[in-house]
């Protein structure tokens, strides 16, 4: 089976994090976003994988291609890079790994990481995983039939029609079917609000006889925002609290408190402070004097004198805050 990863998006709304590292490269517990998506997909389909094709844009550079096919290859995969010049939407992002498309293919947009115990039935046509939500009407969907087969794809509903939300992760059986599928709609023009959408091709395959099927994730995960990515580390440390080595032997830990579950990467100073729960500290970062809780702090930056909470900082950041000398009477409040 291959596995097809478009991560072509500036990641906007990411910014000013993206204007140096690409989104998925972004590290959620030690393990860049990419990385992560690819592991849960290998530990949950249990399928041997050929093949993993990223498709990237022009401009993230070699160091980016090297990674990336460092990652499939620690995972016993062969890396292939492919690029999406303009983006024009899912179906095109998708058609850019053609050569590819082919056999049994299993499709991850990178801005989500997903929990869930699955198996692929390789017998089925295809496959879309699916959350339920609470209000469609912002989501893509799937409507079902009496037979539990999806009937409809539907595109941000304005009336309620299912509130099986598509998260962006599919299988299909005969990858050339959906590279035809694909480059029909680019043949046709066929496009909504000017891009070419994956839903259009599986909307014809489904009338032309395809018998797709869904599988609900057992949690869905976003790291399309500030906010998100750092809910997204939470729920990642909390997975994988029993499972991982999350604090790095090199660590350097003095009269310091580090409530779990939290990540501590390799050459990390903490001093006088207090980490925790859920935070991510990567290679290098030093902090002293400090109270951390539910943050992300990138590698090699220093925190001193602070107090933060819910918070993302980029690379080779200094932050710290001036010390003060106060005098507080009784019933005082601070802030």
């Amino acid at each position: 089976m291959n596995i097809i990863i478009p991560m072509a998006g500036m990641g906007k709304r990411m910014r000013p994090h993206t204007l140096t590292t690409a989104k998925p490269l972004l590290p959620i517990a030690g393990k860049p976003v990419v990385q992560r998506l690819v592991e849960d997909i290998l530990a949950t389909c249990n399928e041997k994988i050929e093949e993993i094709a990223f498709i990237i844009g022009p401009s993230f550079g070699k160091e980016v291609e090297a990674h990336l096919c460092k990652v499939a290859e620690t995972l016993g995969a062969k890396g292939k890079i492919c690029y999406q010049e303009q983006p024009l939407g899912t179906a095109h992002a998708i058609l850019c790994a053609g050569e590819s498309l082919t056999g049994n293919v299993f499709i991850a947009f990178a801005d989500t990481l997903f929990k869930a115990a699955f198996s692929i039935d390789k017998n089925k046509d295809a496959i879309v995983w699916t959350q339920k939500v609470e209000d469609p009407r912002a989501y893509g969907v799937v409507k079902l039939n009496a037979g539990n087969e999806i009937e409809a794809f539907v595109e941000k509903p304005a009336h309620f029609v299912s509130d099986l939300a598509i998260i962006g992760v599919y299988y299909f059986k005969d990858g050339d079917n959906l590279k035809k599928e694909l480059q029909r709609l680019i043949d046709n023009n066929i496009t909504l609000k000017g891009e070419y959408q994956i839903t259009d091709a599986m909307e014809h395959m489904l009338k032309s006889g395809t018998k797709f099927y869904t599988d609900q994730v057992e949690e869905w995960l976003d790291c399309g925002n500030k906010d998100a990515f750092v809910y997204t580390n939470q729920r990642v440390l909390e997975f994988k609290k029993n499972t991982e080595q999350l604090v790095s032997s090199s660590a350097v830990v003095e009269q310091s408190v580090i409530i779990p579950p939290c990540y501590i990467g390799e050459g990390v100073v903490i001093k006088n402070s207090v980490i925790g729960p859920y935070v991510s500290l990567e290679k290098g970062v030093t902090v002293e004097d400090a109270r951390i809780t539910n943050s992300v702090i990138q590698s090699d930056s220093v925190v001193k004198n602070a107090v933060i909470n819910a918070s993302l900082l980029g690379k080779n950041v200094t932050y710290t805050d001036k010390p003060e000398e106060l005098s507080l009477g009784d019933f005082s409040t601070h802030m």
